[in-house]
């Protein structure tokens, strides 16, 4: 008790606006400087945010029926009183997070890989239970807040951070990490939850399975919720056990796990990249609508959003990224470019870039780590002045200075039909014909033998496991 007093009177000192909280799902003391009123506020400005930078998932029947078991479980949480809200963002990424104040968000990425309504719902009570402890705002309050942006699973330096637009409130939000303990609390709010809306909870733990295998599939960058969702291990047996205790205490005799009407809903879900938003083929990146290219650095790992193409080495000393600017003139680009960022101007001059007039600028900005060196090159096609920036600090620059000008002065026009009418892979449902294996049933649909396993980590089975005929499996067309 002394320990809260202590922690209460120390808070108060430190600022006026901390305060002394109950925790809603604990009713324990937590420091957490902020009100409930600027969590919710928090939150509200995150949103557009999020949504501006991977847009949201154009699929309406998804999005309601995120939003009604989202309002459902909502409404049994340890905070229903504050304001939910539930959307499915239009990302390639397996990720699920919540931002302080009621907001959860799911990739289409995650809803893919998901086989049936009870793993979905696990996942969705784990963010529930995020918002219904404060653990972001207690995030926020211990001031580890995410100033880093991260690129395919690699970590930008912080002084490179801002460049990548991630230093930003709401993104920054959007990579919170949380501890052990944070983390095995929300897996046990989401068997509760879920099991208290009638699913079974131990969909949950079948569903880290899939994420684990992800991870070992890429081999390298792990899938986004693990990345921000550490693994405390031991989490499959624990979950297990937990959905097992909470089935005798709801006295759920018949828990839903809706495997049929979960794989029917998702059929036709677009799996992977969207190649309309643009992607990245034999080392080049491709923009069908906007109708350019240019090369991405061998080795480099990338981040595709709809405002922004980010590139960076694996051990994150530089990043390059490519925006639209703003302004009506290179000149007037280039101004706007140097104030926003903050930087010197060391070099410019007006230059071609495949027929297509351009200007290149370095420029500088001083921090207190050193000195950040920038070469941006403004190129005007289409009716956009488009900024493909290099960043690194000034002893590595030269390093990178080569690089950065190769990928600048590669941009150009796309005129190949096949990359400019190239079309997004979709999650197709269809229907094993005959018992035997998952790899057999597989076969059956598909010729690309060398993503068997893939689709096997999709289906959330193994290749070997048997299937019946007439059940329902995805594929990927």
């Amino acid at each position: 008790m002394k320990k809260y007093i202590s922690a209460c009177l120390l808070a108060g000192f430190m600022t006026v606006w901390s305060s002394c909280s109950t925790n809603p799902v604990t009713g324990k003391k937590d420091v957490i400087l902020m009100s409930e009123g600027q969590e919710l506020a928090m939150g509200k400005e995150a949103d557009p945010q999020i949504v501006a930078q991977f847009g949201m998932y154009d699929n309406p029947a998804l999005q309601k029926f995120i939003d009604q078991k989202g309002q459902q479980m909502a409404a049994i949480s340890h905070r229903s009183n504050i304001k939910y809200n539930f959307k499915i963002l239009d990302s390639p990424v397996l990720n699920a997070f919540a931002v302080p104040g009621g907001y959860v968000y799911f990739t289409r990425g995650i809803m893919a890989h998901f086989n049936n309504e009870a793993q979905f719902a696990g996942v969705l009570g784990h963010e529930i239970g995020h918002i219904a402890a404060r653990h972001s705002a207690q995030q926020q309050s211990k001031s580890i807040l995410a100033q880093v942006g991260l690129i395919a699973g690699m970590i930008i330096s912080p002084e490179l951070a801002q460049f990548g637009d991630a230093a930003s409130q709401g993104l920054g939000l959007l990579f919170l990490k949380f501890g052990r303990d944070d983390e095995r609390e929300s897996d046990r709010l989401g068997v509760e939850y879920s099991t208290k809306i009638g699913y079974d909870a131990a969909e949950m733990a079948d569903f880290f399975l899939t994420l684990q295998r992800k991870q070992e599939e890429s081999g390298a960058a792990i899938p986004e919720f693990l990345s921000t969702h550490p693994d405390p291990g031991n989490r499959y047996t624990t979950v297990q056990q937990l959905a097992s205790d909470w089935k005798q205490k709801v006295g759920l005799q018949n828990p839903e796990v809706n495997r049929n009407n979960y794989l029917k809903m998702i059929d036709g879900i677009i799996y992977g990249e969207d190649p309309k938003q643009g992607f990245v083929e034999g080392g080049v990146f491709y923009h069908p609508e906007l109708k350019f290219q240019f090369p991405v650095p061998s080795n480099w790992g990338y981040q595709n959003t709809p405002q922004m193409f980010q590139m960076a080495p694996k051990d994150g000393s530089a990043i390059m990224n490519l925006t639209l600017a703003a302004g009506n003139s290179l000149q007037e680009a280039a101004q706007q470019l140097m104030q926003n960022y903050q930087l010197t101007p060391v070099q410019s001059g007006n230059v071609t870039v495949n027929g297509l007039p351009a200007m290149a600028v370095i420029a500088d900005q001083k921090q207190e780590q050193g000195t950040i060196r920038t070469l941006t090159y403004l190129i005007q096609y289409g009716g956009n002045i488009y900024s493909i920036m290099g960043i690194s600090s000034e002893q590595n620059f030269n390093t990178y200075a080569q690089l950065f000008s190769n990928t600048m002065e590669g941009f150009r026009q796309l005129t190949d039909a096949s990359k400019l009418n190239k079309q997004p892979e979709r999650v197709r449902i269809k229907t094993v014909k005959q018992t035997g294996t998952l790899a057999q049933a597989l076969q059956t649909y598909t010729k690309e033998s060398k993503r068997l396993e893939e689709f096997a980590v999709l289906n959330g089975m193994k290749l070997q496991d048997r299937v019946e005929q007439g059940m329902l499996i995805k594929v990927v067309e």
